[in-house]
Order: structure tokens, then C-alpha cells, then sequence
């Protein structure tokens, strides 16, 4: 009977060294977090212009079965894409929608995959071609007037080449924001092109974004940086950035993250995080 009781205290003592070696692992490894699960859009809100919160007009935010083209390797031919797709539009009519995850964040890098596809929807506004973003810093959804038409946020924004023009994706625009530029200025300016190159076609783009709160932001493509700024700011001249400032405090330290639906389709295979500990 001793002999079993020992054998079973060894064996006990080696599934908890096997079980704490794992769990160190786990802590000791990148620290990216899949914030898209690729099966099921769990963990996110959508909203779209008009409509109420969760009501996800058209199937507009949707997780499509995808093909091994579509990554070309064996891991991810089992996952889906996040879809925004308008099939289901008659025409676009302004109803902006965007998905937003549950969480707020301060300090992180942010890397999404994403690229557009097919054709824009009738009635989308010109400068909405190939166009989508990720925004930042954001409002909550709960937050948002049912008619408003972008979340109150920093957007970085995503665009697609026409295959002739130059256009750079990871700019930044400032829905009820400003910012400071790295020469100390501040910015009111809405839209403000990155460096980054045009990517022409329906090619899969990597963009991350580095974020430390209220003190310095940037927006890398494949790994090269093509913007940065600070102090990101609620804009007192916008009805409903105003509504947010508290004790007159107008800085943005923090908030949600959302992906747009503009009127042309995209598709993301990859959203994750990694807080950062500041």
C-alpha cells in the first residue's frame, strides 16, 4: 500500500510540474491575444447609423467560411474572415456601421490583416472607395446617438490603391478629434496621409498600431512606421466629442476598438492584441 501511496504522490508532484511548466509557457510566450475568434463574432458590438446598438442591419458584420487561397496554409484554412459585406444593401444610404470589441484598452499593439474586395456599394460616397479604418481611442457604443454617423475616436485610417493613383493606407483621421504632431502642433486638420505606399488589388495588408495612451501613438505597415503623433484629444467644437469631456479634460488616455463598414466590402483575417505595462 506504501508503495502505491508513494507512486501516486510522484505522480501527483509530475502532473503539477508538467501543469506549472505549461502555465509558464502560456505567461512567458509573445503575449498576442486573438481578439477575433475567426468563427463567430464573440466579443463584439455593432452599430450602425440609424439603427439601434446590436442591430446588425444587412448582415453587414458577418464570419465567412474561407478557402485555402485565402491563406495558403493548413492552420488557417480551418479559421474565417470577419466580412463586411453589403449584398444585402439596395444601396448604401449612410448607414455607417462599425463593430466595436468589447474591451476597452489604453497601452497595446494592435495588428489587424485585412484587404478589400469586390465592388463598392451604389450610393457610397466617392472618397468611401476601397476605404474602411480602425478606430481607437474610441466612445463606447452605448455612448453613441442613434443617428451619429462615426464613433467619436481616432481612426486609422485603411485604404486601397485604384490601381493607377498613388493612395496611402494607415493615415489618420479625427472623427470629434484632434492631435499633436511630433513637431509639438496641434492638428485640427481631418484627414492626414502616412507615408506608407499604395496596395493596388484585393492583396492582404498587415497594419499595427502602437499605442501608449495619451503620450505617443504609431501606425506601422509590414513593420515600418509611417506615422506618428501624441496627445490625442476630444475636439470641444464637436457636439459629441463635447458631450464626453469631463472636469474639463479633454485628453484621451484610452477606449474602444471598432472596424468600419463604409460601403465597399473588406475582409479582416486577423485582429489580436498585446497590452503593453506602462
Amino acid at each position: 500500500m506504501k508503495i502505491w501511496r508513494n507512486l501516486a504522490t510522484g505522480l501527483l508532484i509530475s502532473l503539477v510540474a508538467v501543469t506549472t511548466t505549461m502555465a509558464d509557457d502560456a505567461a512567458d510566450d509573445d503575449g498576442w491575444v486573438q481578439l477575433f475568434n475567426g468563427k463567430d463574432l464573440t466579443g463584439w458590438k455593432v452599430k450602425i447609423t440609424g439603427y439601434d446598438l446590436g442591430d446588425n442591419f444587412g448582415d453587414t458584420f458577418r464570419v465567412e467560411p474561407e478557402t485555402r487561397d485565402n491563406f495558403g496554409d493548413e492552420f488557417r484554412a480551418e479559421k474565417g474572415l470577419l466580412t463586411v459585406s453589403f449584398d444585402k444593401y439596395d444601396k448604401f444610404d449612410g448607414r455607417f456601421g462599425h463593430i466595436f470589441y468589447e474591451k476597452p484598452f489604453s497601452n497595446y499593439r494592435l495588428r489587424v490583416e485585412y484587404r478589400f474586395i469586390g465592388e463598392q456599394t451604389p450610393g457610397g460616397a466617392g472618397w468611401a472607395f476601397r476605404n474602411s479604418g480602425i478606430m481607437i481611442h474610441g466612445q463606447s457604443p452605448e455612448s453613441m446617438r442613434k443617428d451619429q454617423d462615426f464613433p467619436v475616436s481616432i481612426e486609422v485610417q485603411l485604404l486601397g490603391g485604384d490601381g493607377t493613383h498613388p493612395r496611402p493606407t494607415g493615415n489618420l483621421c479625427t472623427p470629434g478629434t484632434n492631435f499633436v504632431n511630433m513637431d509639438g502642433e496641434l492638428v485640427t486638420r481631418h484627414c492626414n496621409s502616412s507615408t506608407s505606399k499604395t496596395y493596388h488589388g484585393d492583396q492582404w495588408v498587415t497594419i499595427e498600431v502602437e499605442v501608449h495612451g495619451n503620450k505617443l501613438i504609431k501606425h506601422l505597415i509590414d513593420g515600418e512606421t509611417v506615422m506618428e503623433y501624441t496627445k490625442p484629444q476630444l475636439d470641444e467644437k464637436d457636439k459629441d466629442a463635447a458631450a464626453l469631456i469631463k472636469d474639463g479634460d479633454k485628453m484621451l488616455y484610452g477606449g474602444t476598438i471598432s472596424l468600419q463598414a463604409e460601403s465597399h466590402p473588406c475582409q479582416f483575417r486577423k485582429v489580436e492584441i498585446k497590452e503593453l505595462k506602462e
